[in-house]
C-alpha cells in the first residue's frame, strides 16, 4: 500500500487557440498509492479531463512528470505510450464504449488479443470477469441486449482484463439512473477492497466520490483540497 502507482509533479498543460493561451493544468502534483480508490472533483473547466487524459497517455503535458508505475511517461514516443494504455491502465468511460457487433465476452476479450493473450486464454479470463462483475450467462449478449448498468459491468471487466496496475474511471456512473448507479460504485468498491484494485476516478457526483477512500478537490488546474471517503483506509 505504500508504493505509488502514480506520481505527478509539477504537471502543466498549455493550449493555444489562435492568440490565447490557456492553461486548465498549473503545477499539480499527485501521487496515488497502490489500492487506493480515489476521487477527483471540480467544476466544469477545473481540468478534470485535461488530468485524465494525460495519466491516461492520451495527450503529453507541456512540462512536469508523470510517472506510472515507476515509468516516467511524459515525454516517451506514442509507440510506447500505446503498450502503456494497453497493459498498464483500465479505462472506465461514460458511455460505455462497448462494440456494438461484438458479445459480452468479445468485448472483453478484444484488449486481452491486442496485448497477444492466447484464444483460450482469453476466452476463460473474459468468462471469469464477466462473473466478478455479476454477468455470468451475459456473456453472448450484445450491447444493445443489455441495460445500460449490464453494458457498464462489461465495460469494467474490460477495463480488468489485462490487469492493469491503475483503472482510470471517467463519470462511470453519469448515464445510470440511481439504482444502477448505486450498483455501479457499489461494484468498483468490492473490486478496491476485494481485490485491491487501484481506482481513480472523475465524478460530479458527491454521493459516488462519498464511496471512495479518498476525495480531491481540483479548481482553476490545481488541487485545492482533501477529503477522506466513507471508507476506511485497506490494511
Amino acid at each position: 500500500m505504500n508504493e505509488p502507482v502514480l506520481k505527478i509533479e509539477n504537471l502543466t498543460k498549455t493550449f493555444t487557440l489562435g492568440k490565447r493561451k490557456i492553461q486548465p493544468l498549473s503545477n499539480l502534483d499527485l501521487e496515488v498509492k497502490r489500492g487506493e480508490f480515489t476521487a477527483i472533483m471540480g467544476p466544469s473547466g477545473s481540468g478534470k479531463t485535461t488530468l485524465l487524459n494525460l495519466i491516461g497517455c492520451m495527450d503529453k503535458p507541456t512540462d512536469g512528470r508523470i510517472v506510472i508505475d515507476n515509468m516516467d511517461i511524459a515525454r516517451l514516443p506514442e509507440s510506447q505510450l500505446c503498450k502503456i494504455r494497453r497493459d498498464k491502465i483500465g479505462f472506465i468511460f461514460q458511455n460505455f464504449n462497448l462494440l456494438p457487433y461484438l458479445n459480452a465476452r468479445e468485448n472483453v476479450e478484444l484488449a486481452m488479443e491486442l496485448a497477444g493473450k492466447f484464444k483460450e486464454q482469453r476466452k476463460q479470463r473474459a468468462k471469469d470477469l464477466l462473473a466478478t462483475v455479476g454477468l455470468s450467462g451475459r456473456e453472448q449478449h450484445r450491447p444493445q441486449h443489455l441495460s445500460q448498468g449490464e453494458q457498464q459491468r462489461v465495460a469494467i471487466a474490460r477495463a480488468l482484463a489485462n490487469d492493469p496496475v491503475l483503472i482510470l474511471a471517467d463519470e462511470p456512473t453519469g448515464n445510470l439512473d440511481a439504482a444502477n448507479k448505486q450498483e455501479i460504485v457499489k461494484l468498483l468498491a468490492d473490486l478496491n477492497q476485494k481485490q485491491g484494485a487501484t481506482i481513480l476516478i472523475v465524478t460530479h457526483d458527491e454521493k459516488v466520490a462519498a464511496h471512495t477512500r479518498r476525495m480531491l478537490f481540483l479548481k482553476d488546474g490545481k488541487i485545492i483540497d482533501e477529503k477522506q471517503g466513507s471508507k476506511s483506509s485497506p490494511s
